[in-house]
């Protein structure tokens, strides 16, 4: 137990530069709080002990505003930054070095049983506000941008934005411990505009040609 707290608290001071001590970690930071008590929640749980899991998991939802379900599988070195309105479902699989911001959902799309949340890769990083819905897989050093919503896998060393997500970047040199950086994200719906602008550029061009060329022949 001592070894995953500090773990925990080495976690924190890495992901955030905000963490100035180890006091101010077990005594300000929700996610710090959160994944202790999923931690036995989990524990409790996988025992067969479910209502009581879940007394704690709602306990730690009351404390921190961080809703994870007891059933939820999660690895090491996991941080949630900030963490208020973070949902994650009943059978969520999250691998290691995850990170994850405030308000991000990772869970279904109905009433289907069995596994029906996402399964989450190593040193995945997913923004504030988005979602990531369904039975679906998000590789490992996967990014997903602020408020994109997520409804199918995405393989490994990608960078995915928009509603719904899209795959805007494939990254086979980056460091996979690079922050994601929202300002430098680029944009799927601006892209396509742009596409769209310059094909018509090049259609007007065509019917100017087509034209000089008939005046011609007319003269």
């Amino acid at each position: 137990m001592w070894s995953a707290i500090r773990e925990q608290v080495q976690t924190i001071f890495r992901e955030d530069p905000a963490a100035k001590s180890v006091v101010e970690i077990v005594l300000c930071y929700p996610g710090f709080h959160a994944i202790l008590l999923h931690r036995l929640a989990h524990r409790i749980y996988k025992s067969g002990f479910f209502l009581l899991a879940r007394v704690i998991s709602q306990t730690s939802r009351w404390l921190t505003g961080i809703e994870i379900h007891p059933g939820a599988t999660i690895g090491r070195r996991f941080f949630i930054d900030h963490g208020m309105g973070v949902v994650i479902g009943e059978t969520a699989v999250i691998g290691d070095d995850v990170l994850l911001y405030q308000g991000v959902t990772l869970g279904g799309t109905g009433k289907d049983k069995g596994k029906r949340h996402p399964t989450l890769g190593n040193h995945v990083v997913v923004g504030g506000g988005a979602k990531v819905l369904g039975n679906i897989s998000i590789g490992n050093c996967v990014k997903i941008g602020a408020g994109s919503v997520v409804v199918h896998s995405v393989p490994d060393n990608s960078t995915v934005v928009g509603i719904p997500g899209r795959i805007v970047k494939s990254r086979n040199t980056e460091s996979i411990m690079d922050a994601l950086d929202h300002g430098k994200l680029p944009d799927p719906d601006q892209q396509a505009i742009e596409e769209m602008r310059a094909r018509i550029r090049e259609l007007e061009e065509m019917v100017r040609t087509i034209a000089a060329e008939r005046v011609l022949e007319n003269t």
